[in-house]
């Protein structure tokens, strides 16, 4: 994404907090870039400006503040809002996807009917990090039938080289660092 100058005022909204959630990590805080109603609204026009030529009629969203964004982008992009959840949040029957972390694994969910075959989808999260959560999002839009327009972040920690777990895709990010 080029450099906008709406970037700058985003990138100085969010906080660095040293040593969350453990030592020697430097932790990229966006909640001062959403209570900021002004800033919000930046960062989802970002967001879905790069998105409105892939022709997309949904928006998946990675808990949890990518549902914030997700659902702003969506409304933007007038395109229907599909939430991935946690094991167990979803009321209906799901499809899941399990991932590495950095000790364990941890597991994400879809509905099951929350796509159609060939429909073009953005996936939205407030960060990539090292992707694991990006990529499981990609098989279950995947296991659905749907096609990846692209993904899309607010922060891209590019030192952490999240984008190389999903190649062959699309990858939008509006600050990197």
């Amino acid at each position: 994404m080029s450099q906008d100058p709406r970037v700058g005022a985003l990138q100085k909204a969010i906080r660095d907090v040293p040593d969350f959630p453990k030592p020697g990590i430097v932790f990229k805080d966006i909640t001062p870039l959403l209570g900021d109603p002004l800033r919000l609204k930046e960062a989802a026009d970002l967001m879905a400006e790069a998105a409105e030529a892939l022709g997309v009629s949904r928006v998946v969203a990675i808990e949890s503040r990518g549902f914030i964004l997700g659902s702003l982008v969506a409304e933007r992009l007038k395109a229907g809002f599909v939430p991935v959840r946690k094991p167990g949040k979803l009321p209906a029957e799901t499809l899941s996807a399990t991932y590495a972390l950095e000790y364990g694994t941890d597991t994400l969910e879809i509905h099951k009917d929350a796509l159609v075959r060939g429909e073009r989808v953005l996936v939205v999260d407030d960060v990539i990090a090292t992707g694991g959560t990006a990529k499981a999002t990609a098989e279950l839009v995947e296991k659905l039938g749907a096609k990846i327009a692209a993904f899309t972040f607010l922060v891209e920690l590019s030192f952490l080289a999240g984008r190389d777990k999903l190649e062959g895709y699309e990858v939008l990010s509006v600050i990197r660092y």
